[in-house]
């Protein structure tokens, strides 16, 4: 077999057998595949896609293209985990795998860094002093079986052929395509060897879906992948066009994620880790319903269950036992990296809040330093917003809307005029979404 008759068989629109897309992945995880090969498998599966059994394949063939995790028998039942397409604000990771172990699973979440507009999951974490994201399998089989959870990067041997696939398509256009990014992330979850999944995808002007028809195609395609994988799945669409919470930024939203440990954290937030956790709860057995687990959730938020094992989970990846003790139960702020500049936001007119631009705020903050746009860019923590209204707030005029923390003392004129161009004020008051759940893909 040749690679060469692989391409141009897909480039010609043509379904690819199970052992040609095997010995694509194969020879690329091997090393002999040419970067010009793969950029051209690439852009032939791009254009002219594949089918669902294709998919399945690919997503397989990803998944054992190096190691996977491996648990103790009694653990199997238990293990879960959950993913997002990605959002403004999104610190609903730092919440829910801790409010999860304290209803007694198993949470081995292999996360990511942003790049792009936003900050990831693991760059949040990173704020806080000594954590470590890089963890050996033995590590994170002690940090679950004393916390119940851990959050952590991918290593070098797990899924290898996702992250050889994911650096070209970065660079070949191949990036926004649902059959790869379907690929991506069920093989990685996978690999995991979780029982159950939930996935959190995002709609809206500041996410991978700009329509709910995007959504749905999308949230349908892993959560077929996923089942292929032996995966019990659902997916949440949720709206995705104003920040999630009332922080964007990587300390700002630890800050806000502890509130929420503690049943303080904003309506909306409160709401997606309540679904997505009553989710899991309900099919691994442990909510005999989803309400049932709603409260089950709600419940380790307000009696300080999850923030316990969220403060195990600290000290197991290499947080001080002082430092996560102060963060959690003391003054957060104390422990996090602080700003050296804060400029409030103002309103220039009195009348309702309609709109508060996710992609506009995000953008500002990712180039203020809170992203990176290259891999290797270092992240400003300590970068973000921290908002005082919501969407459907009366406000009046020069009232102090949000507050930009900076390290720069001067913040480009252009940067400023688009953060102030987010919030939209109209003089009557107008229907605003109640919830942020727009549709549960089963």
């Amino acid at each position: 077999m040749r690679i060469v008759d692989v391409i141009i068989k897909k480039r010609d629109g043509k379904e690819l057998t199970d052992e040609e897309i095997k010995f694509v992945i194969k020879e690329l995880v091997d090393g002999r595949l040419e970067s010009s090969q793969l950029g051209a498998m690439l852009m032939a599966w791009y254009f002219n896609g594949m089918n669902a059994r294709e998919l399945s394949v690919l997503t397989n063939t990803m998944t054992h293209s190096g190691d996977t995790l491996s648990w103790p028998d009694e653990w199997k039942p238990v293990l879960v985990d959950k993913h997002s397409t990605g959002g403004v604000g999104d610190k609903i990771s730092l919440i829910l795998a801790p409010a999860l172990a304290a209803c007694g699973l198993k949470v081995p979440m292999v996360s990511g860094r942003g790049l792009g507009f936003t900050g990831g999951t693991l760059d949040k974490l990173e704020a806080i002093p000594g954590f470590k994201v890089d963890l050996t399998l033995e590590e994170m089989q002690q940090c679950l079986a004393d916390s119940g959870c851990c959050i952590c990067g991918q290593t070098a041997t797990l899924v290898p052929a996702d992250r050889i696939m994911y650096a070209t398509r970065d660079i070949t256009g191949t990036v926004e395509n649902a059959n790869f990014v379907t690929a991506s992330i069920i093989s990685k979850k996978a690999a995991e060897n979780v029982s159950a999944l939930v996935l959190d995808v995002k709609v809206g002007r500041a996410s991978f879906s700009q329509t709910l028809d995007d959504a749905r195609h999308l949230a349908k395609n892993l959560v077929g992948a996923a089942r292929d994988q032996g995966m019990l799945t659902k997916a949440v669409l949720t709206s995705m066009d104003h920040p999630l919470g009332m922080t964007v930024g990587n300390s700002l939203e630890v800050i806000e994620a502890i509130s929420g440990l503690k049943g303080k954290g904003p309506e909306d937030l409160n709401e997606l880790v309540a679904i997505q956790g009553a989710l899991l709860l309900h099919a691994t057995g442990k909510a005999d319903n989803i309400d049932q687990g709603r409260d089950l959730i709600l419940e380790t938020l307000k009696n300080g269950a999850a923030l316990n094992r969220f403060e195990k989970m600290l000290i197991n990846q290499n947080v001080q036992p002082g430092v996560a003790h102060e963060l959690c139960y003391g003054n957060a702020e104390s422990v996090l990296p602080r700003e050296k500049y804060s400029s409030p936001l103002v309103t220039s007119i009195s009348g309702y809040v309609v709109d508060l631009d996710a992609l506009a705020i995000a953008q500002v903050c990712g180039a203020l330093g809170a992203a990176r746009a290259r891999a290797s860019d270092i992240i400003l923590p300590a970068v973000g917003v921290q908002l005082n209204v919501k969407v459907g707030q009366a406000v009046v005029e020069g009232q102090v809307w949000g507050e930009l923390k900076h390290e720069c003392e001067v913040v480009p004129k252009n940067l400023w005029k688009k953060l102030q161009d987010a919030i939209s004020i109209s003089l009557t008051q107008q229907t605003i979404e109640v919830s942020r759940i727009l549709e549960i893909i089963e």
